[in-house]
C-alpha cells in the first residue's frame, strides 16, 4: 500500500499518510499530480521552546504525540494507563474510505478509526475502543473518544448556533481567537440551544461566498463539538474542528472484549459559502434508508385547536373541515389517554381516556381515513408524570439520582435502560399503532435530562438512554414499516442526523409566528432539506408571540418544508378557508420542486430582508421568497441577486400572488414585473434585479422558469 492515501469525491479531498499516521489535507479537491507536492510540504519547521522534532498532527492526536489541546482518546484503568500510547496497527483503504487500527500495549486497549467520504464529498467519521486486557483486568473507563480534523489558518471565523424556547438555532459568530471554542451540550438531548452545526470559514463568510469547514455530531444525547487554536499550530494547519459524544464520568466503563462505538461525526467542507455545504449535506440527507420517499403531506396538527380540551364532535368537525381544504394527514395531539385534563398528570399511561373517547379511537381514525386523509397521533414514550399509573406500579423506572429530583412541565423521565420499562413501551405502542389505525407519530421530549442516574445500573445514563431511545425507535418501524415519526422535543430541542436517521420529520419549533419561523427555518435548513422541517401556518395571533400576522404571510412561511396548519379551522370565514384550499393546491403543485430542489440562500440586502428559494436540480425551475420582516432604514431595494440558477441557461422572472395580494410599502412596483424580465442565470446571480419594497411582516413568491 502506498503511504499516502488520496479519499476524493463529490469536490472534496482526504489525504493520509499511513506511515506517519497523520492528517496531510482536508478540504477542496486535489489534483493527484500535486499530491508530492503536499507531501514534501507537510512538514514544517523546528521552533524554538518546542520539540526538537517538526511538529505533525495524528489521525487520532493524544498528549503523548505532542498534541496539548484535547487529545482525540481519553482513559485510564484505576487511574492508570491515562496517556494513551497508540501505535498503528493497521489500515483498510478503499478509493474513499479508510480504516485506521491503532493498539495501545501499555493500557491493552485498541482503537479503531473509519473514515468514509460519500458522493456528496460528506465526510462521516467514527472511532471504536475495544478493552483487550485479560479477565482479571480492571475496567478501562473511557472519557472522551473525539473526532479531530486540521483546518487551515486562513478559517479565521466561527459560527455556530444558540437559542431558546420557540427561538431555536440562532446564529452567533466571532474570530477564531486562540484557545478553545467549546461547546458542551449536558442536558441529555440537543436542547434549544444546541450548538447544531459548527462552521469555521474565511473571513465574512455567507450562504454564497467563502470557503468552510463544518462538523456536526450525529447523537440525540450529550455532545461536544469545538475549534481549537494553538499558538504552535496543528503541524502545518491553523486549527482543529472535531467533536464526539461527551461522556460522563463512569458512563462508559468497557471490560473484557467490551467495545464502545462513537456517535458519528460529519464533516463538510464548503468553497462558496454555507449553501455549498447545505447542497452536499441535503443530498447525504435523502440518502438516508429511512428518509421519506412519498410526497410529504400536508398536515394539520390539533394543539392550538383545541390543547386537551377533547371533545369529538368538535375534533370530528375539524378532521372534515381539514378535508375540505385539502390536508392530506390529520394528527390527534396530546390529551387522548387517561388521566390527563391538562399537562400534569397521567403521562406513562398509554391507555385511551374512556371518558373522553368512549367508543376509543378507531372510529376517529376510520373517519378520517375515508376523508382521504392519513391518522396522526401525539405520544411522549420517554416521559412520566408522577401523578401516573406507571410511576406508582414502577418507581424504580425513574431515571433520576434521588426521589425527590425536581420535576419539569410536572413531568419525570422514564429509565429506558431498564429492559422491563422500553419493553413495556414498546408493546403499549405497538399495540395502539395496530387497533387504532395510526399512520404516524408525533413523538415528543418536552424536558431535559439532569442527574440522569438509572436505578437500574446506578450509573449515570445519558448514553444508555439515547442509545435506548434508537433501539425502541428501529423496533417500532420494524413492526410498522409504513409508520412515519416526527422528532419534537418541546420544539425543535431534538434535530440531529441521529434522530433523523431513523424519523422522517422533525418540529423545528412551538413557535408558529412566521417572523420567528423564517429565521428558525433559515437556519434550520443549513443541516436539514426542507421536506424533513415541519411547518405550520398557526392563527392570525401567534400563540407564543402574541404577535399579529397575515394568513399570505403565514402561508408562503410554512409553504417551504413540511407544510401544515396548526388553527381552528372551523372558526374560519369562507374567504379564509378558500384561500388556505390555494394554498394547499400551491403546495402539491410546488413540493415536487421544494423537497428535491437545491436549497439557495441570498445573502442579505439589509437584516431585514431575506431571499431564499429552491432551484430544481436540473435547473429548470426555481422558486424563492422574497421577505421582509421588519423595517428598514433604506427605503428602496437595490438591485438583489438571485442565486442559484445554472449560469449559462436562461430564464424568466415573474412574480406570483395566488395566496392574495402582498402588501407593499411604495407606490409602484420595479417597471420590470409587469411582463416579467428574461436574462441568463449568470445574470441574476451577479447583477441582479430590484425588487418590490414590502411592508413588514410580507412575503411574495417569485418564480424562474427556463425560456
Amino acid at each position: 500500500m502506498s503511504e499516502t492515501v488520496h479519499l476524493t469525491s463529490g469536490g472534496v479531498s482526504v489525504v493520509i499518510d499511513t506511515a506517519a499516521a497523520r492528517v496531510l489535507h482536508w478540504g477542496a479537491a486535489l489534483d493527484p499530480l500535486d499530491l508530492d507536492a503536499l507531501v514534501s510540504s507537510s512538514t514544517g519547521a523546528v521552533t524554538f521552546s518546542s520539540f526538537d522534532v517538526p511538529r505533525t498532527f495524528p489521525l487520532l492526536a493524544v498528549e503523548a504525540d505532542g498534541w496539548s489541546g484535547a487529545p482525540a482518546l481519553a482513559w485510564h484503568r484505576a487511574g492508570l494507563h491515562s496517556a494513551p500510547l497508540l501505535r498503528a496497527s493497521g489500515w483498510e483503504v478503499s478509493a474513499t474510505s479508510l480504516r485506521a487500527e491503532f493498539a495501545d500495549a501499555e493500557a491493552e486497549a485498541t482503537a479503531v478509526l473509519d473514515l468514509a467520504l460519500d458522493v456528496d464529498g460528506v465526510l462521516t467519521a467514527q472511532l471504536s475502543v475495544t478493552s483487550t486486557a485479560a479477565d482479571d483486568a480492571v475496567p478501562l473507563d473511557l472519557l472522551a473518544a473525539r473526532i479531530l480534523l486540521p483546518i487551515p489558518a486562513h478559517a479565521t471565523e466561527i459560527l455556530d448556533h444558540t437559542g431558546r424556547w420557540t427561538g431555536e438555532r440562532r446564529p452567533q459568530r466571532g474570530a477564531l481567537r486562540h484557545g478553545v471554542h467549546l461547546r458542551q451540550v449536558r442536558r441529555g438531548r440537543g436542547g434549544h440551544d444546541a450548538p447544531y452545526m459548527t462552521a469555521v470559514g474565511t473571513d465574512g463568510f455567507g450562504f454564497r461566498r467563502g470557503e468552510l469547514w463544518t462538523a456536526h455530531v450525529a447523537w440525540s444525547g450529550d455532545v461536544e463539538v469545538g475549534v481549537e487554536r494553538l499558538p504552535e499550530g496543528a503541524g502545518v494547519h491553523g486549527a482543529v474542528l472535531g467533536g464526539g459524544e461527551l461522556l460522563l464520568p463512569g458512563e462508559i466503563r468497557l471490560g473484557v472484549g467490551q467495545t464502545y462505538v462513537s456517535p458519528r461525526v460529519f464533516l463538510t467542507y464548503g468553497g462558496s459559502g454555507l449553501d455549498s455545504v447545505s447542497s452536499r449535506l441535503h443530498r447525504t440527507v435523502r440518502s438516508f434508508p429511512g428518509h421519506p420517499t412519498t410526497p410529504r403531506p400536508l398536515v394539520l396538527n390539533t394543539w392550538e385547536a383545541v390543547y386537551f380540551d377533547h371533545d369529538p364532535a368538535k375534533i370530528i368537525e375539524l378532521a372534515e373541515a381539514a378535508a375540505t381544504v385539502g390536508v392530506e394527514r390529520f394528527v390527534l395531539d396530546d390529551g387522548w389517554f387517561r388521566g390527563r385534563p391538562d399537562d400534569r398528570s397521567g403521562l406513562g399511561d398509554w391507555f385511551i381516556d374512556d371518558a373522553k373517547w368512549p367508543d376509543g379511537l378507531r372510529p376517529l381514525a376510520d373517519h378520517v381515513h375515508s376523508l382521504g386523509m392519513q391518522f396522526g397521533l401525539w405520544f411522549e414514550p420517554e416521559m412520566v408524570n408522577p401523578v401516573s399509573e406507571l410511576a406508582a406500579q414502577h418507581p424504580d423506572w425513574v431515571l433520576q439520582a434521588s426521589a425527590d429530583s425536581a420535576t419539569w412541565r410536572h413531568q419525570k423521565v422514564l429509565d429506558l435502560a431498564n429492559p422491563a420499562a422500553a419493553v413495556h413501551l414498546l408493546e403499549r405502542i405497538d399495540a395502539l399503532v395496530s387497533e387504532i389505525g395510526v399512520d404516524f407519530i408525533k413523538w415528543d421530549h418536552n424536558r431535559d435530562l439532569h442527574a440522569a442516574v438509572s436505578p437500574h445500573t446506578r450509573r449515570a445514563s445519558v448514553h444508555a438512554q439515547t442509545a435506548a431511545f434508537y433501539a425502541l425507535l428501529d423496533a417500532l418501524r420494524g413492526r410498522h414499516p409504513a409508520l412515519e415519526i416526527e422528532s419534537c422535543a418541546s420544539g425543535g430541542a431534538r434535530v440531529d442526523l441521529g434522530v433523523v436517521q431513523r424519523t422522517q420529520r422533525v418540529w423545528a419549533s412551538d413557535s408558529n409566528d412566521p417572523v420567528e419561523r423564517q429565521l428558525i427555518q433559515r437556519w434550520t435548513g443549513t443541516l436539514l432539506p426542507p421536506e424533513l422541517v415541519g411547518s405550520h401556518v398557526g392563527p392570525p395571533i401567534a400563540e407564543t408571540t402574541h404577535r399579529s400576522a397575515s394568513l399570505p404571510f403565514r402561508m408562503t412561511t410554512a409553504l417551504f418544508g413540511h407544510a401544515g396548519i396548526e388553527w381552528d379551522i372551523t372558526r374560519c370565514t369562507d374567504a379564509e378557508r378558500a384561500t388556505l384550499a390555494r394554498w394547499a393546491a400551491l403546495y402539491r403543485e410546488l413540493r415536487p420542486l421544494l423537497h428535491s430542489g437545491v436549497t439557495v440562500r441570498a445573502d442579505e440586502v439589509d437584516d431585514q430582508t431575506l431571499l431564499h428559494g429552491v432551484v430544481a436540480v436540473d435547473g429548470s425551475r426555481a422558486v424563492y421568497a422574497w421577505v421582509r420582516l421588519g423595517t428598514s432604514v433604506d427605503g428602496f431595494t437595490p438591485r438583489t441577486r438571485i442565486p442559484g440558477l445554472p449560469a449559462t441557461q436562461r430564464y424568466r422572472l415573474r412574480m406570483r400572488e395566488d395566496l392574495g395580494n402582498v402588501a407593499r410599502h411604495q407606490v409602484a412596483d420595479p417597471a420590470w414585473i409587469d411582463s416579467g424580465v428574461e436574462g441568463s442565470g449568470a445574470f441574476f446571480e451577479s447583477v441582479g434585479v430590484p425588487l418590490p419594497l414590502l411592508d413588514p411582516g410580507a412575503a411574495l413568491l417569485i418564480e424562474a422558469v427556463r425560456a
